[in-house]
């Protein structure tokens, strides 16, 4: 995914930057509001900082989102309601405050991202998971073997998230953050509830491994391979 980091602060962007690189974003930093609105496109999201040296980021915000709909999660030092509701009206599809953690930009990122794809037919059909699973993403429903399998509502978070990268190693921490809360401090336990749940009530449909000290990873189980996905 193309990040287009706009930040003046150096050592805030280039903490980001890094941290975004590590999870596998590519990121282009820019530290002016006009060379953001030089950048060449395309680029899937803008961070945009409203502190700019040359003019107000509100202002680009605004000026990106006359341009099309991209994205746009403002960061900022201002923390005053009446910054992110103006942020928010002129297009911005999230806010978050700083200081903030990497792991949160990125949790904000995916949600962001999740609620901006664009649905076309092929993608309103139930995505499937080997032979046995599919997930209908729309209806929030997963049918195992044709038959519709209950889910608590996190359990079914859970899964939606899982599936979105099968094969991906997902830390606690990314985990909590994208299914539970962006702001979540408490213990993970919960998580481990879930996971068990998950792998009772999918019979073996997918492996859901425990990578100790981590987090989990998620793999399609193949015809014929079985397994219950305990660690």
């Amino acid at each position: 995914m193309h990040v287009l980091l706009v930040e003046d602060d150096e050592p805030v962007a280039q903490s980001l930057r890094r941290g975004l690189i590590r999870y596998g974003f590519e990121v282009d930093w820019v530290s002016t509001g006009a060379a953001a609105l030089a950048h060449p496109e395309p680029y899937d999201v803008v961070l945009l900082d409203l502190g700019l040296p040359d003019t107000d980021g509100l202002d680009v915000c605004r000026a990106l989102r006359r341009r099309g709909d991209v994205p746009i999660i403002v960061i900022s030092a201002r923390s005053d309601e009446t910054d992110r509701v103006v942020g928010l009206e002129l297009g911005a599809d999230d806010y978050v405050s700083k200081p903030f953690g990497v792991r949160e930009v990125i949790a904000r990122i995916r949600a962001v991202m999740r609620r901006m794809q664009p649905r076309t037919s092929s993608q309103n059909e139930p995505d499937r998971y080997g032979t046995r699973l599919t997930v209908d993403r729309k209806a929030a429903r997963v049918r195992l073997d044709g038959k519709e399998v209950a889910l608590a509502p996190k359990e079914y978070d859970l899964l939606a998230f899982l599936t979105e990268e099968p094969g991906a190693l997902m830390s606690r921490e990314q985990i909590m953050e994208a299914v539970w809360d962006a702001n979540w401090f408490g213990p993970t336990k919960t998580l481990d509830v879930h996971v068990a749940a998950l792998r009772r009530k999918l019979n073996g449909a997918l492996t859901i491994e425990a990578v100790r000290g981590v987090g989990f990873r998620l793999e399609i189980v193949k015809d014929g391979d079985g397994g219950n996905g305990a660690s």
